[in-house]
Parts: structure tokens; sequence; C-alpha cells
């Protein structure tokens, strides 16, 4: 959690997103959730960049933060049809040109083929592409139909457009009778050799999902380590190299390492890119640290100041971040690890997973028992 460890200080740069647009799809592994969205205008944007902005911190007489970058999505990229004219409202209430984090909207460009060229005019030379199985696989894990075939078409589009794409694949019990199949694709579809074409290797790599959000519903799809004999050794190899790690080791590993550790969960907790804020429509605000459940929720814009969302984020005032601070990850693995378990997680998803149900059972608390 680098930049956001409970009781530090936020860094002088973050970023703002605001829902605007929603998503179209409904993935079952999304840690973000499926919150309500309702349409919000530019200016809202810009005047919730300008709060950020322009907030003193107390017993200082200068505004703190040195820069906001403001975004108006925070799931699908680009859904909103006047998506080019929300791109340069980023960038003219942030003073930086907006990333993309190498992330478009397949969707859109599934069903607009400027939409491709008009990318990479704005500097994208990679998408990432998600893939959760063949066809009715991978439409079932999104929940709608003819994802897979926007994906495959998303593809065709952006070597089209002189834009690299990338495969992730995410490996679940689903995925494993076919991902052999999937993984053939790339060798029907020549993405190797056009991919190569426009200066660099094709990349394709899996890995399995994290437990957050929409995620924890599908645990029981979680991949053990037997069943990593039937993915193709040449994606498992593809994976290691390009994630710098292996996909995982089985949990029972994890809890008899972690039984023994008396850390404060903060130490391993996952997020070590710049701490930022999530906002919804509605304006209830979360940091990236986590999902959007409600233990995260550090107010709501709508009433309350940017110093109190500050305060309750540097000062543990949510349930989620008191876990993070005050339970030890020996406690976590007595409580919720599973001595025997075969499935396989990352330290890091491992450590999220106790935490979400260490946070539910707070939650669910009186309030008056609630640490």
């Amino acid at each position: 959690m680098t930049e956001g460890t409970p009781e530090r200080r936020l860094p002088r740069e973050t970023w703002v997103a605001l829902d605007m647009a929603g998503c179209p799809n409904r993935c079952r592994h999304c840690y973000l959730g499926f919150p309500s969205t309702r349409r919000v205008e530019g200016a809202v944007l810009a005047g919730l960049a300008a709060r950020f902005r322009d907030w003193v911190r107390p017993g200082e007489s200068a505004p703190y933060l040195r820069h906001v970058q403001a975004y108006s999505w925070f799931r699908e990229p680009d859904y909103r049809d006047d998506y080019r004219a929300l791109y340069d409202l980023e960038g003219e209430v942030s003073g930086r040109a907006p990333q993309r984090f190498e992330l478009l909207s397949i969707w859109r460009l599934a069903r607009e083929p400027d939409y491709a060229r008009w990318a990479r005019s704005i500097g994208t030379e990679v998408c990432q592409i998600s893939f959760f199985g063949l066809e009715t696989t991978h439409d079932w894990f999104v929940r709608r139909r003819g994802a897979f075939r926007d994906s495959l078409l998303a593809t065709e589009r952006l070597l089209e457009a002189g834009i690299r794409p990338r495969w992730q694949l995410f490996l679940t019990r689903r995925i494993l009778p076919e991902v052999g199949e999937l993984y053939g694709l790339v060798d029907r579809l020549r993405l190797r050799q056009r991919t190569e074409a426009l200066g660099a290797p094709f990349q394709v790599f899996a890995h399995t999902p994290g437990p957050d959000g929409e995620a924890f519903l599908i645990e029981e799809l979680r991949p053990t380590v037997a069943d990593l004999a039937r993915v193709p050794a040449e994606l498992l190899e593809a994976s290691v190299a390009h994630l710098g790690r292996p996909l995982g080791e089985a949990e029972g590993d994890i809890v008899a390492r972690l039984r023994r550790c008396d850390e404060p969960v903060a130490t391993r907790w996952g997020n070590t890119g710049p701490l930022g804020f999530y906002v919804t429509s509605g304006f209830d605000v979360y940091s990236n640290l986590a999902d959007l459940n409600p233990w995260w929720r550090l107010g709501n814009l709508a009433h309350d100041d940017v110093g109190d969302v500050v305060a309750r984020l540097e000062g543990a005032g949510a349930i989620g971040l008191r876990v993070l601070r005050d339970v030890p990850l020996s406690a976590l693995a007595r409580r919720y690890g599973r001595p025997r378990g075969r499935r396989i997680y990352t330290e890091g998803d491992l450590v999220s997973r106790w935490v979400l149900l260490e946070c539910r059972r707070r939650w669910t608390e009186p309030p008056s028992r609630r640490a």
C-alpha cells in the first residue's frame, strides 16, 4: 500500500476519478462492482477537481496538493458518446494529458471504427483485452451476449489502427476445459506476426482473478494447484515472464507462513501505485486501496468537505482501514486460513480475501461494538 498505508499523509499528487458513464458489462470478477450510474455533466468533474486542488490542510496557508489528475471514468473508458470532449476536459481540468493505462472501451472498439484511429492519435500504443473463455463462457462471465465477439473484433480494429493488442486470460475452473483452444486462437489469428509487424512481440498471459468486489462470489471457481496441469506449458511460461512472479501457490502454504507473521496487514497490502480517489455518480468517495464495499467508504462529497475525506483516510476512519492498521496477519490467518487449502492465490490476494471477511464480520456487528 506504500502510498496509502493508514496514518500516512496523503501524497502531494493524487487523482480523482468520477464515474460519469458506468460500464456496458457486469463482469463477475469486477472488484469495483456495479454502482448505479447517472449522467453527470462535465462541470461537475471540473468542480470536483477544483475542490481537491484548492484544499488547504489545517494549520497550513497554501493548497496542499501540487497536482490533481481528473478522470471521467473508472470502469469502462470512453463509454459515453461524448468521450472525445470528456478526454479534452480531463486534460484541461488537470493541466496534463490524461492516461488510458493501456485500456480502451472494448464495447466501442467493436462498434465505432474511427475510435481505434482516434485512440492511436492520442498516443495509445497498446491495449489490453480480457478473455474469460470461449464464446459461451466469456459471455456468461461478462454477463453480456456478444461480448466475446466484441473482443475478437476489437483485436482486429486495434491492429488495423496500429495499436498492439495484449490478451489477458482469467484462469478459473470455467475456462480450464477450453483454455487450450482459446490460446490456440493466437496462432489462428496470426497475432504474433501481425503484432511484431507493429514493432514489438505479441503478449498473452494468464492469471487468477482477485477475491475483491464481485469476484468474492466466484471464489469456488478459483483453480487448484492440480488444475494448472491443464494449462498449456507455453502459456504458463509466458505468464510467469509477464507477471514477474509465479501465478500463485497453494493456500495452505501461505497460511502456514502467515500464521507466524505478527506484522499488521498494511505491511503486506497490495496497492503500490499512486493513491487516488474513486467517486461514484452519487458522490460517495473511496480510495483506490480496495474495492467499493461500504466498509471502505470515506464519505460523500455532496455534503462532506475534502478535508473530511482526507482525515478519514489518514486517520483510519473506515472499518477497512482500521483492519489494515490494527489486525496482525497471524490473526487473520488463524481465523480465516484453510491450512489444507489447495486453491491458488498470491499472498496479496489471499490477504485481501481475509480482509474482506474480517471487514464483513465487523460491518455486521452492532455499531456500538465496531472497532
